[in-house]
This record gives C-alpha cells, structure tokens and sequence, in this order.
C-alpha cells in the first residue's frame, strides 16, 4: 500500500517509516518539521513539510499522493507543556486529527492507525475497594492500592491535556468509524524509548537521563523516584504499528512490556551503562504527573499477534551506543 505516516520525520514516526519500507510499502511522511528532522528520512521518501493544523496544505498532499492508509503520529506530547499551553495543545492533536480523518473519509482510506498514550489516557488508575479513602494512606500504599496494570477496559480518567486530547481523538475516530465505516487501530502507547528520542522533544526520561550522563552534567528527578512506568523499545513500537495496518479488526490495543519499572531503577541502570557517578537532585513532582502506570498487553497479543521483545537492560544498551555514536558524530 501506499501509507501516509504524519510525524514521519520524528522519533517513533520515522522508525515506523524504516519498518513499512522493510515491509514492502510505499511510504509518504508528512512533518512540521517542529521536532522532526529531514535526516531521519531517506531521501527516495517524499517529505511534505506541512502541519497538520493546514487543512490546505493536507489536502494537496492527499490530491497528489493518494495514500491508501494512514499512520498518524504527528502530535505535541509534553505533558507538562501541555497542562502549560492547553489552546495550542489542542488545536494540534485534536483540530489537526479531524482535518485528517476528514481527508480519509473523503478518499476512503483502508485503515486509520492512531498513536494514543497509555501512559497518560488512563491517568492514577481506580484505588482498590479497601483504599477508597487515599487520604488516609501514604504515598508509597497508593501506589500498591491502584488496580494495575491497565487494561483497555480500564475507565480512562488522564491528568493532563496531552492525555484529554488523545483521548478526544479515540473517540472521534470511533465515531467516525461508526458513521463512515471508516477502519481503525488505536495503540496506546505506554512510555516509549530508544535511539532518535529528542531530549528537546517529547523529553522522556531516558533520553534526558542518558544526554546529561554521556555530557557528565547534572541530572535531576521529579518527586521520589519511586514512580512506576512501563518502558517499551521503539522497535518494538514500530512493529505494533505495521501489524496494525494488516489486521482485519477495529480496535483499541495497549502496547507495552506489562512490566513496571521505577524511575530510580532506570536512573541506576543508565549511570551503570554510562559510567556516570554523579548523585541526582531530586525536585517536586509536577502537575499532571502519574504515581504508576503499566498496562496489561495480552489483547494485542490476542488480535495483531504482537509482544514486546526486547527487554528494558538491552533496549537501554542499544539507546546509550546510538546517543555514544551521535555524540561523538556531532
């Protein structure tokens, strides 16, 4: 097929590129260019330096490529950023995904596949029946009372805009689907990782960990460290994505490892890779920022034939050797 991926030129999007080309497909990559870089597509890709908020400029790019499916990944993903500037936040990721899914509609697109947030749509989680009262019990029970891991029948309830606009938009997609039949994947991403991630961008942890270490600079956490995650290769992502595009089912699916790991671990497994030895300084834990999050995978299992497999100490291994190699390339 010939697949549009927005946001193409970015850290998931273009590893998403380099698995559809891998898997036979034409692709075109559309990218504001804002975190994306143009060295992330191979130059036979065509690249529309376009915002999704241009309706215009989309619907050139679909009159003359007429692509048979899209991956949309293009979105601001912040999330405190997002609880900082909401307006701008949602006119990208909710605006942006209507001006797209009105294009697919017209050009009767064969699949919609959307990048939703696991880490965010879900927000703390339901307390277990005897911790209603989460008042009463310190912060470290809270984190054992929730009822984790998520699944996708988990009651959405984000704590931040980011999570509130991607979550707008599964509900628009399911709408149009319902009205226009249009075919769609959700995956809900849990916190993503690996080479490319754009310590200015989306800024997950791993990346800030590991660009201040290899820099020897100081680093820094957010509340106590003991916040939980459930950290998932970007390989792995891409991969969740091209069994999307090939499945006969509409649906909602988590994609993670279904393991939890806490922040201090991850801080003390890079410092090991990268030979750092510098004590991090701890600061308070912002708004909108979850105790604990993992999800619950085995419905991606069931339906796209999809696992996690590559493990938490590998992935990191293989982020720290690509940041060595960009570091010391310029």
């Amino acid at each position: 097929m010939k697949i549009l991926v927005t946001g193409g030129a970015g850290f998931i999007g273009s590893h998403i590129l380099r698995w559809l080309l891998k898997a036979g497909h034409d692709v075109v990559i559309a990218d504001s260019l804002r975190t994306g870089k143009r060295t992330n597509v191979p130059a036979d890709v065509p690249l529309y330096d376009v915002d999704i908020r241009d309706q215009a400029g989309l619907a050139e790019l679909f009159a003359v490529e007429r692509p048979q499916a899209v991956v949309h990944q293009a979105a601001l993903a912040n999330v405190r950023e997002s609880m900082e500037d909401p307006i701008t936040y949602a006119e990208v990721n909710i605006i942006g995904t209507l001006h797209l899914l009105e294009l697919v509609k017209e050009y009767d697109c064969s699949k919609f596949v959307f990048a939703s947030t696991g880490g965010a749509v879900y927000g703390e989680g339901e307390p277990r029946e005897e911790c209603q009262d989460e008042s009463k019990i310190s912060d470290h029970a809270a984190l054992r009372s929730l009822i984790l891991p998520f699944t996708e029948e988990s009651r959405p309830q984000p704590k931040d805009n980011y999570g509130a606009n991607k979550l707008s938009c599964e509900h628009y997609i399911e709408l149009y689907s319902q009205n226009y039949g249009l075919p769609y994947v959700i995956l809900r991403y849990a916190n993503v990782y690996g080479p490319r991630q754009d310590v200015k961008g989306e800024a997950g942890v791993v990346a800030i960990f590991a660009g201040a270490m290899l820099a020897n600079q100081a680093t820094y956490i957010t509340g106590d460290g003991a916040q939980r995650r459930d950290f998932v290769y970007v390989d792995d992502v891409a991969r969740a994505n091209v069994l999307a595009l090939a499945c006969d089912v509409n649906g909602t699916y988590n994609v993670g490892t279904g393991r939890p790991t806490d922040i201090n671990t991850v801080y003390r497994l890079l410092a090991e890779q990268t030979g750092y030895g510098q004590t991090p300084s701890y600061l308070p834990r912002p708004a909108g920022e979850v105790r604990a999050t993992w999800l619950d995978c085995s419905k991606a299992g069931q339906e796209l034939g999809w696992e996690a497999d590559v493990d938490l100490k590998e992935g990191l291994r293989r982020t720290v050797e690509w940041a060595r190699a960009s570091a010391a390339n310029g």
